[in-house]
């Protein structure tokens, strides 16, 4: 389990994380969401201790990250994977030899066994015959899925994904979810996922956490969090376009969005 027990985080004087606590269970996939400016990207940040609390604590399966040693976060790092932004490819470097570069530089395995996970990884996330292609010679999607195979080859059990779908079309961001959410059920990953995309994290979200001015707005269920009274959350889902309470709910999974998201997470499972 990932636990935040009201961080603070404080840059250039300003406090952009205010007090925040929040879980995230093994195994499940938990979603971040919130308007811009708000602190998503940094809380993930904690969780790899590439950023430190001013106050409160961040544990990973019971270490306290913000306190370890050298060994222990280098094993916390050891069992995390990093999807960013951008997917963050090396453009000089086939799309196989940019997932092999972790196991290369962070591993003593052998050629045998490293190109044997590479070709898992990228069978996983389909993208076995783009192998040998260049970031530059394939979409953006199919490049978010390099990054994502590069974040599964090392066999992690936690990934971190930052806003895996900005800058796709609603079709191909709804099969990065989807494969977000075969990927999570297949090898049992705990999964964190800051996006901006609510209705399709009422999707693919076992937890939704809501940051607003650095703070915890609400968290719960997909139907705790709809059903929720607060007014930021209300505002939130105006914006959105989505409907509050069950209803709200229930239309979204009874859409035509919602069954392609089925077919393409249940797809080669």
């Amino acid at each position: 389990m990932i636990r935040f027990d009201n961080v603070v985080k404080k840059l250039g004087g300003r406090a952009v994380l205010d007090g925040v606590t929040f879980s995230a269970p093994r195994g499940g996939v938990t979603a971040i969401v919130g308007p811009s400016g708000t602190g998503k990207s940094v809380t993930l940040k904690h969780i790899v201790g590439l950023l430190t609390p001013t106050s409160g604590t961040v544990e990973v399966d019971g270490v306290d990250v913000g306190a370890a040693s050298g060994a222990e976060l280098a094993a916390v790092r050891a069992r995390t994977g990093y999807l960013f932004q951008g997917g963050a490819l090396l453009g000089w470097l086939t799309v196989a030899e940019n997932v092999e570069l972790p196991l290369r530089e962070c591993t003593r395995l052998g050629d045998g066994e490293i190109s044997g996970r590479v070709e898992a990884a990228l069978a996983a996330v389909e993208l076995s015959d783009a192998a040998d292609k260049f970031p530059a010679e394939i979409s953006g999607g199919m490049v978010k899925r390099a990054g994502l195979a590069r974040a599964i080859v090392r066999k992690s059990d936690i990934i971190l994904y930052d806003e895996p779908t900005s800058g796709l079309d609603p079709v191909t961001a709804l099969t990065i979810n989807a494969l977000v959410k075969r990927l999570n059920s297949r090898f049992g990953i705990t999964s964190v996922v800051v996006t901006h995309d609510l209705q399709q994290a009422l999707l693919f979200a076992d937890r939704i956490v809501m940051l607003k001015g650095g703070k915890v707005a609400a968290q719960g269920t997909p139907l705790e969090f709809i059903s929720s009274e607060s007014r930021d959350v209300k505002d939130f889902l105006e914006a959105q376009l989505v409907a509050p309470g069950p209803e709200g709910l229930a239309a979204i999974k009874n859409s035509a969005a919602a069954a392609r998201f089925e077919a393409e997470r249940n797809r080669n499972t």
